[in-house]
Order: structure tokens, then sequence, then C-alpha cells
């Protein structure tokens, strides 16, 4: 009989790029399990029981600080077993601070703190560096160990910083199996010392194992109730019959929505995903009917809202979660059958909030609620028939394009006229004080970086603006402006009341193409800068790859993002494009692109997989998005709770399409407005009164909107130039309102 494979145990100490490093295992010790735990799931008295099963334990990084309990959780004994349970042990990071820590090592605050920077280690080149040539490893951290004093802890490797001088980056216990990196190995940047060095770690962990006898124990099922399924999770669930539903050609190029569509109705709900700009290709418009399908959950509701007509149903998620429960309603609604070459044949169009991932993180929010806060999930469900109907009407109107073209065609001014708008802007002094206190949480290891937003409330209140009637849309208004205004890749206007959302984003999150052979990708933009007439293709090249910041927070989202992906479909993730400088219509961006695919087989034809259920969980374990948070995700969205006075809600959440087909296409929600407005609204989102025609009352009621805008907080920021950074976003969508940040701020 043939040993078992190599069994791991990597402990996570809640960091956001512990799947990367699960991945390196993988890649260095053959067929090897990697059983996942938290620092804080088991009790080392527990562990200790079951440490026999393992071959080795690999400590990863995490926020925060070796010496605080709380951070460290059972790592800290790991070190001081004893010799009848001891085993190799591989830390990184954090886990090289409390090594050193634990043995007598100081605990320093780096002078300047190294988050995505890369520097060159200078090594001794044996034992885990052996046969190991030149060094340029990525540093994610702000404090460091100085080894005066310590006992039994010798010094591998080391770099020099013009700032804070030499900097133990490696070192290993002298007669303990026990080694240990400052730096990461798994990141996508690290050059020289990741496979080579974790290569290293295996062999001298089975050497001491050999010497001293060590046998792992047999996996049994004792050991499996504790530890479960090793990384990666990726599993074939059962199949589900397809509707062999061929879908209507109807793909004729006519001109912008009109009447006919319903978009110029204020009180009918209306979706259009736009490709405004360059590299975008398609424009996904969909007028609903009164048999389209309303999907709304908020979040800590045990239901969901369903509006079907004059239907309106809470349906109680029972054992699912909102998440699960979507993926079992589509997974009834697969088709085939349309054109490939058209992204959309019908299914889920919508967004989602922020706080959705938030949850999806188990951060709860802050215990405020308000009576008009927007559905955390607000999804229309389109499909066949809707399809159809829609195709008749759009040969109609390709038929008698000039009678619809002529159809009010004279464009309303969303300006706001003197004095009949009031414009809320955050606190200057207050957002500057809280990129400090930001800052500060980097320096002590905290965080990366952290993502600091605030809103801005523009009221509007003219009693002689046009008023919303069945003929005519003032958000309609203001988006087609938007569009003039901000052209973007991945635009949107989303009418699906109580919200309404304009959306210029020029950020695609998350694309996945239809079943089999799925590809997942992830387009992370960090780096931006407005074109104008010096801003020429090199100037934008040394602004945004030119500069260590731009360049060092994109590296960090492409880590952050790399772990998110491995964690939903397993091994097969690769980093496509790093920091490349896209143009776009406004802007010039620094661009990384990181694609995965799924297990072979794991989406083919009859799988559950096949109708995009696993693109539905990559964007669960992706949200919310990595550049609107910071990493460690989990940790640094704690602390934006702590620095932000109120939800984001709709703002850096996303939006896009689940395809019925299995594809999938989610952009950022940033480069927007949205409202609240629950006028066209009756029991949980009926339609009855949307087919009233004594429904418009005719009297004047104020307009609110927010607009979300922020920016990304390293050690490396100047207050001021954020706060210049946040309005210069903001004013961005203001300027739809005819309105500019007032001068001073």
């Amino acid at each position: 009989m043939s040993p078992d494979p190599p069994r791991i145990l990597l402990v996570d100490s809640y960091d956001s790029f512990t799947y990367n490093l699960a991945a390196l295992c993988r890649q260095a010790i053959q067929n090897c399990y990697v059983h996942i735990i938290k620092n804080d799931d088991i009790e080392l008295d527990d562990l200790l029981l079951y440490l026999p099963y393992f071959s080795g334990v690999v400590v990863g990084p995490g926020p925060g600080s070796p010496d605080i309990p709380e951070d460290i959780g059972l790592v800290k004994n790991l070190w001081k077993i004893d010799d009848a349970h001891l085993l190799p042990v591989f830390g990184v990071c954090l886990g090289l601070q409390s090594l050193a820590l634990e043995y007598g090592a100081n605990l320093r605050r780096l002078s300047v703190v190294k988050h995505g920077h890369v520097s060159a280690v200078k090594h001794i080149g044996t034992d885990i560096f052996k046969g190991v040539g030149p060094v340029d490893a990525v540093r994610y951290h702000s404090l460091h160990v100085e080894l005066s004093g310590a006992k039994n802890i010798e010094e591998l490797a080391s770099t020099h910083d013009e700032e804070n001088g030499r900097v133990v980056m490696a070192l290993r216990h002298r007669t303990r199996p026990f080694w240990a990196v400052q730096y990461h190995p798994e990141s996508v940047l690290t050059r020289g010392g990741g496979i080579e060095v974790m290569l290293n770690f295996w062999r001298l962990a089975r050497t001491w194992s050999s010497s001293r006898g060590r046998v792992t124990r047999p996996w049994d099922q004792k050991a499996d109730a504790i530890f479960g399924v090793p990384w990666p999770y990726v599993r074939s669930l059962p199949s589900i019959s397809p509707i062999n539903a061929p879908l209507p050609a109807f793909y004729d190029k006519i001109g912008y929505p009109r009447l006919v569509l319903g978009v110029d109705d204020d009180s009918s709900p209306f979706v259009m995903l736009e490709s405004a700009a360059h590299p975008g290709q398609f424009t996904i418009i969909g007028c609903l009917t009164s048999t389209s399908l309303r999907i709304t959950y908020t979040i800590g509701d045990s239901f969901v809202h369903l509006a079907n007509g004059e239907s309106c149903d809470q349906i109680y998620l029972g054992s699912h979660d909102v998440w699960s429960w979507l993926t079992s309603f589509m997974s009834k609604r697969k088709v085939t059958g349309g054109s490939s070459e058209i992204p959309f044949w019908g299914g889920l169009i919508g967004y989602l909030s922020y706080e959705l991932g938030t949850d999806s993180l188990r951060v709860s929010a802050d215990g405020t609620c308000s009576q008009t806060r927007h559905p955390d999930v607000n999804l229309v469900f389109t499909d066949d028939e809707w399809l159809t109907e829609m195709a008749e009407q759009l040969h109609s109107v390709a038929r008698n394009y000039s009678t619809y073209s002529s159809y009010n065609t004279t464009p309303y001014s969303t300006k706001a006229r003197p004095n009949t708008s009031t414009v809320n802007l955050p606190d200057r002094d207050l957002y500057r004080s809280r990129i400090n206190l930001a800052k500060e949480y980097l320096f002590v290891g905290e965080s990366y970086e952290l993502c600091l937003t605030a809103n801005t409330r523009i009221t509007l209140n003219d009693p002689l603006a046009p008023k919303a009637s069945s003929t005519y849309s003032p958000s309609w208004q203001r988006y087609k402006h938007l569009h003039e205004l901000n052209p973007a890749p991945h635009a949107a206007y989303l009418r699906l009341h109580p919200s309404t959302l304009l959306a210029s984003s020029p950020e695609r999150f998350l694309s996945y193409t239809r079943p089999p052979g799925t590809t997942y990708k992830l387009c992370p933009v960090k780096g931006t800068i407005r074109k104008g007439p010096r801003i020429t293709r090199a100037v934008a090249e040394q602004a945004l790859r030119g500069s260590q910041k731009e360049v060092a927070e994109n590296l960090m989202i492409v880590d952050l993002i790399r772990h998110d992906m491995h964690g939903a479909v397993g091994e097969n993730v690769e980093v496509k494009q790093f920091c490349t400088v896209e143009e776009c219509k406004t802007v010039w961006q620094l661009v990384s692109v990181i694609e995965g695919q799924s297990a072979d087989g794991a989406d083919e034809t009859a799988s559950h997989y096949a109708n995009g259920a696993l693109g539905w969980e990559v964007l669960r374990r992706s949200l919310p998005p990595g550049s609107m948070t910071g990493a460690p995700k989990k940790r640094s969205v704690q602390i934006l709770q702590t620095l932000e006075d109120e939800e984001r809600n709709v703002y850096s959440g996303v939006f896009g399409y689940w395809c019925a087909g299995g594809g999938g296409d989610w952009s950022v929600t940033i480069r927007s407005c949205f409202k609240y407005d629950d006028r066209y609204e009756c029991d949980a989102h009926s339609w009855t009164k949307f087919n009233n025609p004594d429904f418009y009352p005719g009297v004047h009621e104020p307009e609110q909107w927010v607009i979300g805008a922020g920016g990304a907080i390293t050690a490396l920021s100047d207050p001021d130039a954020e706060w210049d950074e946040m309005l210069a976003k903001l004013q961005s969508v203001l300027r739809v309102f005819g309105a500019a940040v007032p001068r001073g701020n």
C-alpha cells in the first residue's frame, strides 16, 4: 500500500493572501493536502492531539502584532510545543515575528513601512536558501525584529533600506525544525525566494522527520471531522437538467432606447448596462414588463421579496443564505441556444451593495438602519418571454426608426437653477484627520492600505423643474448627461425602485465566460490620471508605472484578488497582465488582469456549475471589491467602519448581470450617484401603482442624490493630496447636476 500524501496544516491569521500561500505549498510539495484553520479555531491542547496527522505546519501572515493575543492566537504557543508533538514549521511575515519574539527577539516599528515594495534580499546560500540565486522579495510589513538577545535564533537573510537600515528577512531555530521569512514568498512579484525556498523547507522537513523516525498517522474520520475537506475545495455537485430553449435572434443595431422601451416613464423599472467607451462592446437594455420578476433582499432579513405582476411574496430562505438561494433560483433556469457572440441571453440584472460583501466576511453592520435604506440585493430576472416581446418591439423600432427618432429629441437641461440645489460635502478637516488615523493603523501593522471614502449629498429643490411623468424621467436625463460628460466602458442606468443608480465606472470587477471551460477574470484598477493636452502615453506611463505608490497599491490588490480567486476555483489562477497603462476616453489607468479556471470537468454541461454557479461563488468570495477596501480585507473593512460615518450601501458594491447561459459580468460601483425614491412602490414592490394612469400626483418633490468618493490610503499618502483626489473623483459626477465643488474645499 502506497503511503498517504503529505498533509500540511496552514494556520491563517485572518489574512487576505492565505490561499496564495496554499497554492505555493501545493506547487512545492507534490500531491500534498492543505488543511486551513484560523488561528482561533481550536485550542492548542486539542490541536496537539491532531498534529501527528500532519507532515508540517505553515504559519501564514496576518494583520496586527505578534504580541497581541487576539492577533496571533494559538501561533504563539506552537513554538514551545513539547518534543513529543514536535514537527516542522514554516512561518511567513507575522509567523517570523512570532517565532523570533518567543525566543527573546525585540519587536520594532520600521521608520518607513514597506507595503507592496520589492527589496533585494541577501542570504547565506544554504539551509532554506540552498541553491537559491538572487532574491527580489515583496514585503508587506510595518514591524520587524531585532535579534540581539534572542536565544537559539540564527539569521538566514536580510535586506538594507535607506530609511530603516538592516532588516532581518529570514531566520531559523538552531535546534528545533522552525524556519521563517519576513517577506511574502507567495506574492506574484517575489522572484527567487518563493517556490525555491518552499522546496528547501520541504526538503529539510523530510530530512528532520526521517532522522527522528517521525511517521504521520493515517487520516481517519476523527481528523476529518475536525479539519474537513482540504483545499482546493472545488467539487462537482449534482447535475441539473437545462431548459433547452433556443433564444430569438434580434440583435439589429438600433438607436438609443426611447418611449417604445419605457425609459421615459419614470414610474416603470428599467435597466441598461452600457459600454459607453473603449474597450466596451455591448449595451444591454432591459425594458421590464409586468411579468418581469423583481428580487430584492436586505441584510438581516430571513426572506427575499419577489414581485411579479400584481403578486408580491416574501420567500423565506430557510437553510439558505441569499447567495445559495439565488444559485438555486438560477439552477432551475439554465438555457442554451443563444448566439455565442452575444453576452446576455436573459437572466439577472441589477446591483449588489457594499454591505452585502462585508456581511459575507462576517463583519456586522454598525447597527444603524434607516427607513430609506436601499436593498442590498436589487435584481430583475428577464427570461425568454421578455426576450421574445422585446424582439418584436425592437424590430418595430428598426422598421419605424424615423418616427421614433423624431420623438422627444429636445434635450432637457439637468443643470439646477441658481439657489435651487444644495451640495453637502464631507468635512475637509475631519476627512484629513481620518486619513492620518488610517495611516496610524498602517504604521502598526493593522492593514497594508485602506480605501477611505465619504458621501456627498445633493438636494435638488426646484418647483419649476420638469416633473416626473409617464413621458419624462429626470433620472434618465441625468444619465444621458453623465454619458456625455464622463463616458465609461462600464456604465449603467438602473431604475429599480426604490433605488435609481447612474454609473460611469472605469473598472470592470469580475467577468466569467459561459461553460464549459469557463474563464474567470478579475481586472483591478489602481492608479488613474485624467487625460489632458499634455498627458501623453509617455507622461501617463511615468506617472503611473513609474510611481512606487501606484504600483504598490496595484500589487496589493492583485495579491488579494489572487487569494479570492484561489479560494473559489482552486489552483489554476494566473496573473495575465500586471500594471499595464490603458487608455480610456477620459483617463489613463493602471490595470492588472487575473484569470482563473475551474478544475477539469467542474463546469461541464451536466454539472451544477454549468449555469454559472461557480462564477457566482467567485463573486461572493471577492466582495466587497478589494480595490474599495484594502488588505487584509476583513481587518481593513472593520477599521473603515470606525473611520466612515455611514454605510456605503450601493456605492462601491457591484452592478452587472448573471446570464442564464452561465456567463456573467460585474463592474465596481464608482463614479456613480444614486437616490432613494419609494413613491412608485406599494407592498414589497408590487406593480399596482406602475399601471395606474392617475398615479403621478403633479406636485413637486425634492430629489436627493448621494455620490460616494474616496481613495486608497497608504503609508506614503499626503492628506491634502488625498482630499484633492477625492474631490476630483467627486467632480466627475457632480457636474451632472450643474454643480461644482465649492471653492475653498
